[in-house]
């Protein structure tokens, strides 16, 4: 703020910086959503892909888990479109569907524990992305 009470066009203008962070954790999602559609769609369909105990993964049958990612992968595809197009709503929603897949990636852990690394690194960068370089108005 001015000392007239107005903001200069400096304070309005959205930086450079934060767009550049935000359209990166949008394509990041985009993939990661799409990585995550990818292994609940040959969970269902393709299940001996995946090595499981007799038990199955940590919690639920690997079609269950199927699902699970299938529908988180829809959804973070979604929140991914419209992080692109500037929605605000979609950074806390993208916050919280990559911390859910973070979280979700422990039951791969064990069996596929490259790829669960991975993919837990891509979803803390992202949540970096959206929360620290946040324009909160």
């Amino acid at each position: 703020m001015t000392s007239t009470g107005t903001q200069s066009q400096a304070d309005t203008r959205r930086s450079g910086w934060v767009e550049g962070w935000v359209m990166f954790a949008a394509i990041m999602l985009l993939m990661v959503g799409a990585f995550n559609a990818l292994d609940g769609l040959v969970a269902l369909l393709k299940d001996e892909v995946f090595v499981t105990t007799p038990a199955g993964l940590l919690v639920f049958d690997l079609t269950t888990w199927g699902w699970i990612n299938l529908l988180l992968g829809i959804a973070q595809f979604a929140v991914g479109i419209a992080l692109t197009k500037g929605a605000f709503w979609a950074r806390m929603a993208g916050v919280v569907l990559v911390a859910l897949n973070a979280l979700g990636q422990l039951a791969f852990l064990s069996a596929y524990p490259i790829w669960s690394v991975i993919i837990i690194a891509l979803d803390v960068i992202i949540i970096w992305a959206l929360v620290v370089h946040g324009d909160y108005e």
